[in-house]
């Protein structure tokens, strides 16, 4: 399920939008990437903006949650599609800290997805990437809830749960 990939192309941007948010704003407050706010659907926002030299809008629905027992424990999560739009992705940025060979964990419901290793870490957070197989954003448009599992020991998993009403709406509405 989970096989880090990484596409070039313009959608890293919104990685170092998230991240810089989450400086700007502190470790414990919410994320916010940036470009405006076009649409809200349930729990995601979908926030677009015009990258220097692109000829269109680039969008990404998120999401920024807090493990409900460690509120200092922030993850965003980012879907897009990339520029060329043959591919989509899912992008997690866990706070630093995390057991970097454990990966990230996903469960959808109670269905054990797999886990996904982490790609980069920057100052503001370690980021996680996959390329999203249809089977995957089936799971996600019919799920009620997504557990992402940071590990900050290798016996210590923390699950943090991120709700998935209104991702179909906001999915199939990104250009």
């Amino acid at each position: 399920m989970l096989l880090p990939k990484r596409p070039a192309g313009r959608a890293l941007r919104w990685v170092g939008a998230a991240l810089a948010a989450m400086a700007a704003t502190g470790a414990g407050a919410p994320a916010l990437a940036q470009g405006a706010v076009k649409s809200k659907h349930g729990d995601w926002e979908m926030r677009c903006e015009t990258p220097p030299g692109a000829t269109r809008e680039q969008c990404a629905l998120l999401q920024s949650v807090a493990a409900e027992d460690r509120p200092n424990v922030n993850l965003v999560v980012i879907v897009l599609k990339t520029a060329d739009g043959k591919s989509r992705l899912l992008r997690v940025v866990a706070p630093l800290g995390v057991l970097l060979p454990s990966g990230l964990g996903l469960k959808i419901d109670t269905a054990d997805i797999g886990r996904a290793g982490f790609v980069r870490c920057l100052p503001t957070g370690c980021v996680a990437e996959v390329v999203m197989e249809d089977k995957l954003v089936d799971q996600l448009k019919v799920g009620e809830t997504a557990t992402f599992i940071i590990f900050q020991t290798p016996e210590e998993g923390v699950g943090i749960p991120l709700a998935l009403a209104g991702f179909r709406d906001g999915f199939d509405k990104l250009p």
